[in-house]
């Protein structure tokens, strides 16, 4: 029964009535049962069963991932947590207010990114009230450790000095809190955060000399059109933090709808940033073997609700009437500069345009 009501959502079902869809094809899926025997099932599901039910999970995931539907495990692989708004139009068990004035539930999720399954492999989740935090570090503990426990057992990451496959977790900055991150550290794994643009790192970008700012490279190893990174982590305090931790800032031209704060339109850049740091025992500047799906910065993908990632070919626009100029030059020597997916390239002589502030607009939006 819960293989028939796991199969009709993977189908696109969203309530149990649905389940006619696959009873309507007895050829294909045989004998289904009916609504009334999936309400009683349903009704059954203890908190005292619900381990066993992801025991059987990862056992069948364990021998489909062996008859050839696996990821590929020789590289980085990125497990993405996010959280996302369920609106309930009744009232119903542990519903409750959103921070988006809706109703309804906040559940958190984790998939693993892969590049042949078009929305990721759903590892976990926890359904939580509407009301749930956002950054409640012991939700983001808990659905990592069930996402790991869902995986095979040749497949989940080790603590330092164990020969395993490399997991970096990522989450928007809702993750990036200290216990998360030791959280993320003592499993084994990396971790890539949203790092919020506080005090402390406007302090740190107006610090940066022009020379520490290097050109924003793609995945493909193309240069990011009117994109600056470079490392704040020696402006930083980062004691409550894994060692090796690092945070990276990134300006870009803003794009058409971006939400600019007022440090924004004073700078004329769009700022983000994100701190990382490597599995434990990995070196400084190891590089994920595939693309990341997560820009820099940015929340993961929009499988859970978040916004897509601009596409490198979407044009961008600028804040004020000063003339583009294309960071970088072919002559310059690149240095890379990466961490859990993102990637940057220096050059030793950076233009001087990239020092001049280009005056906002009036109305301080895009122009």
């Amino acid at each position: 029964m819960l293989a028939d009501l796991a199969i009709a959502i993977a189908d696109g079902a969203d309530c149990i009535s649905d389940l006619r869809t696959l009873r309507d094809q007895p050829g294909l899926f045989g004998p289904v049962a009916s609504l009334p025997t999936a309400w009683r099932v349903l009704d059954r599901v203890s908190a005292a069963s619900l381990s066993l039910v992801r025991k059987g999970r990862a056992i069948a995931r364990e021998r489909a991932w062996a008859a050839g539907a696996g990821p590929d495990l020789s590289g980085e692989c990125f497990l993405d947590l996010d959280a996302t708004i369920v609106i309930a139009h009744s009232d119903k068990q542990a519903a409750a207010g959103t921070f988006k004035h809706t109703f309804g539930f906040h559940p958190l999720l984790c998939f693993l990114d892969r590049d042949d399954v078009a929305s990721g492999e759903a590892l976990s989740g926890i359904l939580r009230p509407g009301s749930a935090g956002s950054n409640t570090a012991i939700d983001h503990e808990r659905v990592l450790h069930l996402a790991i426990e869902s995986l095979p057992a040749p497949a989940r990451p080790r603590p330092k000095g164990c020969a395993s496959p490399s997991y970096v977790v990522r989450a928007d900055a809702a993750g990036a809190t200290h216990r998360f991150a030791r959280a993320c550290v003592e499993v084994g794994c990396g971790f890539s955060f949203g790092f919020p643009i506080t005090a402390a790192v406007r302090d740190a970008v107006l610090a940066l000399e022009d020379e520490d700012w290097q050109d924003a490279i793609e995945e493909d190893g193309g240069v990011r059109d009117g994109a600056l990174v470079a490392e704040v982590t020696r402006h930083l305090d980062l004691a409550g933090w894994p060692v090796g931790s690092r945070v990276i800032v990134r300006k870009e031209r803003p794009h058409p709808g971006a939400q600019l704060s007022l440090f924004d339109i004073e700078a004329g850049w769009r700022h983000t940033a994100f701190i990382c740091a490597p599995r434990p025992g990995a070196g400084r500047d190891e590089r994920p073997s595939r693309r990341s799906r997560c820009a820099t910065g940015a929340m993961p993908e929009s499988r859970t609700g978040s916004a897509r990632p601009r596409p490198p070919a979407f044009p961008t626009c600028r804040a004020g009437s000063s003339p583009r100029t294309r960071p970088g030059s072919s002559a310059c020597s690149r240095l890379r500069i990466s961490c859990a997916g993102r990637s940057g390239s220096a050059s030793s002589t950076t233009p001087s345009s990239h020092a001049v502030r280009s005056p906002p607009s009036a109305t301080g939006s895009c122009m």
